[in-house]
């Protein structure tokens, strides 16, 4: 199974339970049953955002490869540019 299957496994097993929570209702009422639906709840909201988090999982994570020559650069790029820390080209160093 992949993992947006088994991840619509769980949203339907938490959307039993919710169904299965408001069935027992009248029958048990109380607070117990309020924390139950209060959980089942945050159940519910939890398994949404897994599911987000996991749809952002499922794209390639590898990032795009650049290929770089190995042919030299072109002598004209660094003409106007000094060796770096080595001060320009026509004047000595302290």
């Amino acid at each position: 199974m992949s993992l947006h299957d088994d991840l619509t496994a769980v949203q339907r097993c938490v959307d039993d339970l919710a169904r299965a929570v408001g069935r027992i209702g009248p029958q048990v009422g109380g607070p117990d049953l309020r924390r139950v639906r209060a959980d089942t709840d945050h159940l519910r909201e939890s398994v949404a955002l897994l599911r987000e988090s996991a749809e952002g999982q499922e794209k390639p994570r590898h990032p795009e490869l650049v290929t770089i020559s190995d042919a030299p650069y072109d002598r004209s790029l660094w003409i106007d540019t000094d060796d770096e820390g080595l001060g320009a080209r026509d004047r000595h160093a302290p």
